[in-house]
C-alpha cells in the first residue's frame, strides 16, 4: 500500500520581531504555511513583507506575507512559534488560545528561567507546550527588517502538555520540531531537560544582557577590558554555581567554552540592550530574580549576579 503523506502543520508565529521574523521567514522560505501576528509594524509588513539582512543566508526577501493584525483573523495553527518578550507571558495566553489548534505545540523561543511555568496555568492542558533556546545573533533595524549576525541554532524540550506521562510522545513531538527547523536549514536539537537547558543558555544571557545595559557597550568592548573580562567570567561562575545547587550539572568548561565564543564574534549588542535603548521592559525576572530565588532556595547565595540585577532594576525603573 502506498503511503498516505500527512498534511503540512500549520505554523503560526506570535510577535513578528527579530526572533519570530528570522524563524518565520527562513520557515516560510522553506515551504511551510506560516501565519504572523503582528501589532505595530502589521501596515508595514503587509506592504512590504518581511527582510532578513543575513550575514550567514545573505539578503532575503519574504514579500507575501500571511499577516495578521488581530489573533481573531488568524486560522488554527498547529505550532506557534512565540518571540515575544516573558514580560507579557500572563497577557499573551487568551492569544496563544485562540489561535491554537486541538493538540497544538506552543515553543516559547524566549530567554531565561521557567518562563514556561508562568504561562502553563493559563493554558488549556491539552496543549503542549515547549522551550526553544535560541543561540542566535540577530535585532530589528527598521519595520519588518531582521539583521541577522551570526548563528541559529533551536534546542527544543518538553515543558507540559498532553503528552507530559508519555515519555515516547513527548519526544516524537520535540523531534517532529526539530524536522520543521532542519527542513528550513537551520540546526535544531532535543534536549532531555527543559529547566537544564535554561540554566546553561543562562551562562551567557546573565553577564553579557546584563552588562551590555550597564556599561552601555557590546560585546568587544566588554571583552577587550581586563576588568570587565574578570567580571564576566565570575558572573558565568555563578550561573554554573547556582544550577548545581539546583540540581542541574554544567561543567565548567562549559563557561570556558561560551567565554571563548563570544571572543570570535563581532560586536553584538544583546536583545537587553536593545530594550533599554527603545525603553521597553528589560526580562529581569526571568534572566535574574527567578535564578536567584532558586539558587536561595537551594541554599546558595550569588552575590555579583544580585548587585547586577539590583543596579539593573534601578535602571529599568528609571528608564520608564
Amino acid at each position: 500500500m502506498t503511503a498516505v503523506a500527512q498534511p503540512s502543520p500549520r505554523i503560526g508565529i506570535i510577535g513578528t520581531g527579530a526572533i519570530g521574523g528570522f524563524y518565520g521567514l527562513m520557515l516560510a522560505r522553506a515551504g511551510f504555511d506560516v501565519h504572523f501576528l503582528l501589532r505595530s509594524e502589521y501596515a508595514a509588513v503587509s506592504e512590504h513583507g518581511l527582510h532578513l539582512n543575513s550575514k550567514v543566508h545573505g539578503k532575503l526577501h519574504l514579500s507575501a506575507v500571511q499577516a495578521y493584525a488581530r489573533a481573531a483573523d488568524m486560522p488554527a495553527c498547529d505550532w506557534l512559534l512565540v518571540g515575544t518578550k516573558s514580560t507579557g507571558n500572563v497577557d499573551l495566553a487568551p492569544t496563544l488560545v485562540q489561535v491554537a489548534a486541538p493538540d497544538a505545540r506552543i515553543v516559547l523561543l524566549q530567554n531565561g528561567l521557567d518562563v514556561e511555568d508562568s504561562l502553563r496555568e493559563h493554558l488549556p492542558p491539552s496543549l503542549h507546550l515547549l522551550g526553544g533556546l535560541c543561540y542566535i545573533g540577530v535585532h530589528r533595524s527598521g519595520p519588518g527588517v531582521v539583521e541577522h549576525q551570526a548563528l541559529g541554532r533551536v534546542n527544543l524540550g518538553y515543558h507540559s502538555g498532553g503528552a507530559a506521562d508519555d515519555e515516547a510522545g513527548r519526544k516524537a513531538i520535540v523531534e517532529e520540531g526539530a524536522a520543521l527547523f532542519h527542513k528550513a536549514g537551520i540546526e535544531s536539537q532535543a534536549m532531555a531537560d527543559v529547566h537544564q537547558a535554561r540554566w546553561h543558555k543562562l551562562v551567557w544571557n546573565v553577564p553579557y544582557n546584563g552588562l551590555s545595559v550597564l556599561l552601555g557597550t557590546g560585546t568587544t568592548a566588554l571583552m577587550a577590558d581586563e576588568s570587565s573580562r574578570e567580571l564576566i567570567q565570575a558572573l558565568m561562575a555563578e550561573v554554573v554555581q547556582g544550577a548545581r545547587a539546583c540540581g542541574h550539572d554544567i561543567a565548567a568548561s562549559y563557561a570556558d567554552q561560551m567565554f571563548a565564543m563570544t571572543e570570535t564574534m563581532d560586536d553584538y549588542l544583546p536583545s537587553m540592550y536593545h530594550d533599554h535603548v527603545h525603553k521597553r521592559p528589560l526580562e529581569l525576572a526571568a534572566i535574574y530574580a527567578r535564578p536567584l530565588a532558586a539558587a536561595k532556595a537551594a541554599g546558595c547565595e550569588l552575590p555579583r549576579i544580585q548587585a547586577l540585577y539590583q543596579a539593573l532594576s534601578f535602571i529599568d525603573r528609571h528608564n520608564r
